[in-house]
């Protein structure tokens, strides 16, 4: 499913620390913060009815397979598993029943590119707008995964939380993103734009599976209540020579996706 939103929808959703923090304003006086965000503001506001934001998603059904997802039965979405130790030993598909009868959800989102192309010519306006792309992406995200919880999926329809507690992720389920800390490899992106087929969003890949626009989060959501984030850390190269196995790809291809993690 595709959904176009307005900026004026959006914008409630971003998380403003993240925004902050871009611009190295953590820990500066409020009056700061508080001009950069009437700044910002005021952007939003310019933006709207010229700009939009996108979200693509679809929920499969699915099952588990050791440390693969099995969505409807044929397609298989191998993920990878703490290998440290003292670690949990979590992998993804843990939280997906091996008996089937469960799913999972594949997502994307983006911004329309002229907020990252239509302001070359000044330089803070470029900035400014490229950093309000980013929080605009990561909030469409927020925004389209209450709605797959409450409406599309359904699976928390009574849920009542504010924003703030969204963005400190009181819901139950989880959304892990492609580049993060459980899915550091950035080549599930070309198995993610098969499942989806990114392009109706206007997300292209490049040849090391990076989004363009650069404004855009790609992954996956799980409904599990105990479904929780955990960083993969270092895994050995037994895991990686099985991982592209699995994946039906060169270990030396993975192995340049996967090096921070080897």
């Amino acid at each position: 499913m595709k959904i176009t939103y307005r900026i004026s929808e959006i914008a409630p959703y971003i998380n403003w620390a993240y925004f902050y923090h871009a611009w190295g304003m953590s820990g500066k006086p409020d009056a700061e913060k508080q001009k950069l965000r009437q700044e910002a503001d005021d952007a939003l506001h310019q933006m709207e009815d010229r700009y939009h934001t996108y979200a693509l998603f679809e929920l499969f059904d699915a099952s588990s397979d050791g440390d693969d997802v099995i969505i409807e039965g044929v397609r298989k979405i191998p993920f990878l598993r703490q290998q440290q130790p003292g670690s949990d030993c979590l992998c993804l598909s843990d939280f997906i029943r091996p008996t089937g009868g469960d799913r999972v959800g594949v997502f994307a989102t983006s911004v329309d590119h002229g907020l990252e192309m239509d302001f070359e010519e000044d330089p803070y306006q470029k900035m400014m707008m490229q950093l309000l792309a980013d929080r605009l992406a990561e909030a469409t995200a927020e925004r389209m995964h209450e709605e797959v919880r409450k409406h599309y999926w359904g699976y928390a329809k009574d849920e009542n939380l504010s924003i703030s507690e969204m963005q400190v992720e009181k819901f139950q389920g989880i959304r892990p993103a492609v580049g993060y800390p459980s899915l550091p490899d950035t080549s599930l992106n070309f198995v993610i734009d098969q499942l989806l087929d990114m392009k109706q969003i206007g997300i292209r890949l490049t040849e090391s599976g990076a989004m363009k626009p650069h404004a855009s989060v790609s992954g996956f959501m799980f409904a599990h209540p105990q479904a929780h984030y955990f960083s993969l850390g270092k895994i050995g190269e037994d895991q990686l020579i099985d991982y592209a196995r699995r994946r039906g790809l060169p270990v030396e291809t993975l192995r340049k996706f996967l090096a921070s993690n080897l």
